[in-house]
């Protein structure tokens, strides 16, 4: 069965994973049984903690490794496991699909394990932990539209019941996060580009957002790296045609993270273009 959604699912901080007062928590938690009851066969997951010089897929035979990619958190967080099937299929087909597409040099890694940007999440979407997992990494020193073409080339994974996730954070400056306990009220500089990144999105303006680094108001602030906002290009590309976008969840969390969160709905059939 096809799917017809991708997402962009802003995974904010490691904590979550123990931390039940974190509002998006709850959305991951109900994300099967009342937000997305479709089962896929597979999950694509493109993490901004997997950032290498050219496209790579994680090739897994058997059990993924859970990775403890974050430093200084509660001991109780290192013994989480999240041991979804490896998926050798699906990393071949990405593979193959983004070398169609003109991407030249697409490497492989085999053994890597899932890091926290995708099981953090994908322990509360999918608990059981039953659906095979493969991950692609992003090139944090190319830019948005390099990961808008990503994306595109690998739309008729969809068809195959791929679900395509692209897992950051709407807005990422671990410098700027409040701890003190006052954090309700949100910085303004996190609340403008937010806001300009929901306006871009809802309006279908996806050329800005591919050149958000100019367009967008605060975008260095928000982003020093942009590791955190291009697996949302390769998102919106996915999903194929002239997308949707639909905010599914927002919420804030030390006064600069936004966990706003999208779907991606093609309005038109998928058109693959081979230009990069």
């Amino acid at each position: 069965m096809g799917l017809k959604e991708t997402f962009y699912l802003s995974h904010g901080s490691p904590m979550m994973s123990i931390d039940d007062s974190i509002q998006a928590r709850q959305f991951f938690k109900s994300w099967k049984d009342s937000f997305y009851v479709i089962k896929p066969k597979a999950i694509l997951c493109v993490s901004a903690h997997y950032d290498t010089t050219f496209p790579t897929v994680n090739v897994v035979s058997g059990p993924n490794d859970t990775i403890y990619d974050f430093y200084g958190f509660p001991s109780s967080m290192y013994k989480l496991k999240y041991p979804a099937p490896g998926a050798p299929a699906l990393a071949k087909s990405v593979k193959e699909a983004l070398v169609r597409a003109g991407f030249e040099r697409v490497e492989e890694e085999r053994g890597r394990g899932l890091d926290h940007g995708a099981w953090v999440p994908l322990m509360f979407m999918y608990p059981e932990a039953d659906i095979p997992v493969c991950q692609l990494s992003v090139q944090s020193h190319l830019n948005g539209t390099h990961h808008y073409n990503l994306g595109k080339a690998l739309a008729p994974l969809k068809d195959e019941g791929v679900l395509i996730i692209g897992s950051g954070s709407a807005t990422h400056n671990l410098r700027t996060l409040n701890h003190s306990g006052n954090s309700s009220a949100i910085a303004p500089w996190a609340l403008e580009f937010d806001n300009w990144l929901k306006d871009a999105l809802l309006q279908g303006r996806y050329n800005d957002v591919n050149e958000y680094e100019k367009k967008a108001p605060h975008a260095r602030m928000a982003h020093p790296s942009p590791d955190h906002l291009f697996p949302l290009h390769v998102a919106i590309g996915a999903a194929g045609g002239n997308p949707k976008a639909k905010l599914i969840h927002h919420s804030w969390d030390l006064g600069t993270m936004s966990y706003a969160s999208y779907q991606f709905t093609a309005s038109s059939p998928t058109h693959q273009s081979q230009e990069l």
